[in-house]
C-alpha cells in the first residue's frame, strides 16, 4: 500500500503534532463521479450518510460519534449537504470494516457516505481515519488519517469536513477558520462593545478584550493569526495589532479623523486605511515593519474603506468624487482611478474576494440596505441579501460564502434594534444566522488555520 505523510504545523493554543496520512484508494470501474456545481442558482443538497466514526475503546468512541456530528453539521450549513438521519441506516458500523454494503445505502438514497474510525495511541494520542464513498458509483473518492492531541478531535472534523466539500465541490473548503468580531450587550445609551473569537460554527468562544474601551472592525491577517482594530483613546482613534496565539498587542498609533480599521496587503506586511484631514478623506498605506505611510489619494472628496485585490496590483475603495458614494478601482500606486458601481443607490464597504473574481459590497437604496457582488469591472452585480440594515461584508476564504451583520429597526421606545451575524453563500439561496452568546456586528473571517 502506497503511504504519503504530510507534516501540518500549528494549531490553536501552540505547536501540536498532526500528521496525515493519505490511504490507499481501492481499484474500482470507471464510473460517472458525483459532483456539486456550487455555480448554479438554488442547488437541491447531496444526501449524505454521517454514521458516528467507531472507536476502539468508550472514550473513543464517544469522540468518533462528536466527530461526527461536527462533520455533518458543517457540510449541512453550506446549504449544500442534507445529512441522512442515523434512525434509517441499514448497515451497521460493526459490518463497515472494509468496505460498505452499497444496495443498503443506495436504499435510502444516500449518495454519498462517509465511513469512519478513532483509535486511541498508546502515548494518548488521537488517531482519526474517513473514507468518502460515492454510493451510486460504488466507489471511494477520497482517504486519509490523522494523528493529533485527543483536544484537537474538534478541529479534525473541520478539516475533514473541508476534505469531503473539496471533493465534492472542486471547490477548497472553508470550515477550519475562525471568526472575530464586536460582542455588543448592554443598553443602547451604554452599549459594551468588545472584541470576540470563534470557530465559524461558534465553538470555542472567548473575549479578547474586557470592554472597558470601545473596539471597532476587527481585520485578519491574510498569512498570520493577527488582527488589526480600531479603538479609542480619550476620543482619538487607536490601531492596535493584536495576536491571537499570544494575546500579545501593539500599537500601530492613534489616527485622528479614521472610521473604519485597517486592512491587510495581501502578503501581511502592510495595512490600507483611510484617514481624515482638512475636511477630506484619503487613502493611505502603512508599512508594518517601519510604520511609515504613504499616501494613494489626493481630492477634496471623501475616499474610504479601502480594500486590496488578492494579487496586490488594485485597490477598490468608495468614494463620493462623483457626487454620491460609488465604488472605484485604482492601481495599487493610486493611478488610473476608474468607477466601476453604476447602479442605483449609494455603495460602500467593498471587499475584495479572496479569488479575486468579486467584489462585495454594502448597498443603500429606497430606504433599505442591501450586500450584494459584482465583478471587478462593475458587471454583474447581484444582491444576495436585504433588510433595514445589513453591512460589514466578509469572505470565507474559498471567496464562495459572505459573512455580514444584520440589525433590526428599535421599537418605538427607541429599545430593540438588535444586531446579529449571518452568513450566505454566492447563489443567494442559503442565508443562516450565525449563532454568538450576545448580540454581534463587524464579523472578520480568517483564512484556514495554519
Amino acid at each position: 500500500m502506497s503511504v504519503l505523510v504530510n507534516a501540518l504545523s500549528r494549531g490553536r493554543g501552540g505547536l501540536f503534532a498532526l500528521a496525515a496520512v493519505v490511504l490507499a484508494l481501492l481499484a474500482q470501474p470507471a464510473r460517472a463521479e458525483l459532483r456539486i456545481d456550487i455555480t448554479r442558482g438554488n442547488v437541491d443538497p447531496i444526501p449524505i450518510a454521517i454514521p458516528a466514526f467507531g472507536g476502539d475503546d468508550d472514550r473513543a468512541a464517544r469522540v468518533g460519534a462528536d466527530l461526527a456530528g461536527v462533520l455533518q453539521a458543517d457540510l449541512e450549513r453550506s446549504g449544500l449537504f442534507r445529512g441522512i438521519d442515523s434512525r434509517a441506516f441499514i448497515q451497521s458500523f460493526a459490518s463497515m470494516q472494509v468496505q460498505p454494503r452499497f444496495p443498503d445505502w443506495q436504499a435510502i438514497n444516500a449518495q454519498a457516505l462517509v465511513q469512519g474510525r478513532t483509535a486511541t495511541m498508546p502515548d494518548g494520542r488521537l488517531r482519526v481515519e474517513f473514507r468518502l464513498w460515492d454510493v451510486f458509483a460504488t466507489q471511494q473518492m477520497k482517504a486519509q488519517a490523522y494523528v493529533t492531541e485527543a483536544g484537537n478531535w474538534r478541529r479534525i472534523a473541520h478539516i475533514i469536513a473541508d476534505q469531503v466539500y473539496e471533493r465534492l465541490t472542486g471547490e477548497s473548503g472553508y470550515f477550519d477558520t475562525r471568526i472575530v468580531y464586536i460582542a455588543e450587550s448592554g443598553s443602547q445609551v451604554k452599549r459594551v462593545k468588545r472584541l470576540a473569537i470563534m470557530d465559524q460554527d461558534g465553538a470555542n468562544h472567548r473575549f479578547l478584550t474586557d470592554g472597558s474601551d470601545l473596539v471597532l472592525t476587527p481585520r485578519f491577517s491574510p498569512s498570520t493569526q493577527e488582527i488589526t482594530y480600531m479603538s479609542y483613546y480619550n476620543g482619538v482613534p487607536r490601531v492596535y495589532l493584536y495576536n491571537i496565539d499570544t494575546g500579545k498587542r501593539e500599537r500601530l498609533g492613534d489616527f485622528p479623523g479614521m472610521t473604519f480599521a485597517p486592512r491587510f496587503s495581501p502578503d501581511g506586511n502592510r495595512v490600507i486605511m483611510s484617514m481624515a484631514r482638512g475636511g477630506s478623506s484619503d487613502i493611505y498605506t502603512m508599512d508594518l515593519r517601519t510604520l511609515e505611510r504613504r499616501r494613494l489619494t489626493n481630492t477634496p472628496a471623501i475616499d474610504t474603506s479601502p480594500s486590496y485585490s488578492p494579487d496586490s496590483q488594485y485597490i477598490v475603495f468608495n468614494s463620493d468624487r462623483g457626487g454620491n458614494q460609488q465604488l472605484y478601482v485604482m492601481n495599487a500606486d493610486g493611478s488610473n482611478v476608474r468607477r466601476i458601481s453604476h447602479g442605483e443607490g449609494l455603495y460602500a464597504t467593498p471587499v475584495w474576494s479572496p479569488r479575486g473574481d468579486y467584489i462585495a459590497f454594502t448597498k443603500m437604496a429606497q430606504g433599505r440596505f442591501f450586500i450584494g457582488v459584482m465583478k471587478p469591472d462593475g458587471s454583474g452585480e447581484r444582491l444576495l441579501a436585504d433588510g433595514f440594515l445589513v453591512e460589514g461584508p466578509t469572505w470565507a476564504p474559498n471567496g464562495r460564502v459572505l459573512m455580514y451583520f444584520r440589525q433590526n429597526p428599535s421599537d418605538a421606545r427607541g429599545l430593540g434594534g438588535d444586531s446579529y451575524l449571518y452568513s450566505i453563500d454566492l447563489t443567494g439561496y442559503n442565508e443562516r444566522r450565525v449563532v454568538t452568546p450576545t448580540e454581534a456586528s463587524d464579523p472578520a473571517w480568517s483564512p484556514l488555520i495554519p
